[in-house]
């Protein structure tokens, strides 16, 4: 009996060591996809769509996260699939009309993630994903002198994502009467204050895009509890604290101030956004370059929308 006690130990303890090791080993390989992902994805005849992935660890075994992909807001994933270096899962589609899943395939060599995506429209497009960087600065930035990036004129310092142009100026208020191209600022910038003043009709859904990459709503949410896809709202990552919205028709302002990821929102004088990180780029971006300088974009795909004062002050180091 006491031999067989001591071999049933044996076999305890080797197993506990055989689990031990398997789990330390899983723990190591899951380091090499955890952690957040800019994904650039090829569309065809040279054109490319940005995307971006969230990888982090439930619990002991299961890997889950986020996703964002050509369009939409940030969407959980259940279970994140990692093993010997392959990666995968699926969603459901968001905004596309169908019931085909989105299956993301890819596997991790030297630091980058390189596979393929099977959308719901029915295309397959390959990526190549990096680690997305922290943004962190070590110094507070010195605020510089306030720049009109819309002089009351023109379109001067402006140009549009498509060829069609929906914008003008008309007695100092630049207006987009309809759906139609997104305008962009030529010049680029890294860490700034915005100030922006906007109206919209009814119904109506537009957005600024700091550096291209990262939306602030601007939408007619009247009354309705805050949201991360309503007014204010960091499209599909950040909600504010309480809904500032005015009503349809009213002048309204956003004052944004934005250091790496770091983001402030104050809207029609209430803070709704204090010093939030975003975790990455949100749908409808330009590019996940996020390292780089990036433009000022106003959304006019989606509904119209009047500025009249759009200033920036920079941030320098």
């Amino acid at each position: 009996m006491k031999i067989l006690f001591n071999q049933l130990k044996g076999s305890l303890a080797l197993f506990i060591l055989f689990s031990i090791t398997n789990f330390a080993q899983a723990q190591s390989n899951a380091s090499d996809i955890i952690g957040t992902w800019n994904i650039t994805m090829e569309m065809g005849n040279g054109k490319q769509a940005p995307s971006w992935l969230e990888v982090k660890q439930s619990g002991i075994r299961v890997l889950v996260g986020h996703f964002v992909g050509d369009d939409g807001s940030a969407r959980p994933i259940s279970k994140v699939h990692f093993d010997n270096g392959r990666v995968s899962f699926t969603i459901p589609p968001q905004w596309q009309d169908t019931d085909k899943d989105l299956m993301f395939e890819g596997r991790v060599d030297d630091g980058k993630i390189f596979g393929s995506i099977s959308h719901p429209n029915g295309g397959e497009y390959s990526f190549v994903g990096e680690r997305a960087p922290s943004l962190v600065r070590e110094k507070t930035p010195v605020w510089g002198n306030v720049i009109n990036i819309f002089n009351g004129k023109d379109l001067k310092g402006w140009h549009t994502d498509k060829p069609e142009n929906q914008w003008f100026v008309n007695e100092g208020i630049l207006k987009s009467p309809k759906s139609g191209a997104n305008l962009i600022t030529d010049a680029k910038y890294e860490d700034f204050k915005l100030l922006v003043e906007f109206r919209y009709p009814e119904g109506s859904n537009s957005g600024i895009f700091l550096r291209g990459r990262y939306e602030v709503q601007i939408q007619d949410d009247y009354g309705k509890a805050p949201s991360n896809v309503l007014f204010g709202g960091i499209y599909g990552f950040l909600t504010p604290n309480e809904m500032a919205a005015k009503k349809a028709g009213e002048w309204q302002t956003y004052e944004i101030t934005l250091v790496g990821r770091r983001l402030t929102v104050v809207a029609n004088g209430k803070t709704i956004i204090c010093d939030q990180i975003i975790p990455g780029i949100t749908g409808g971006a330009l590019d996940s370059h996020e390292a780089l300088p990036g433009p000022i974009m106003l959304q006019g795909d989606h509904g119209p929308v009047e500025f009249r004062k759009i200033q920036l002050i920079p941030g320098d180091y």
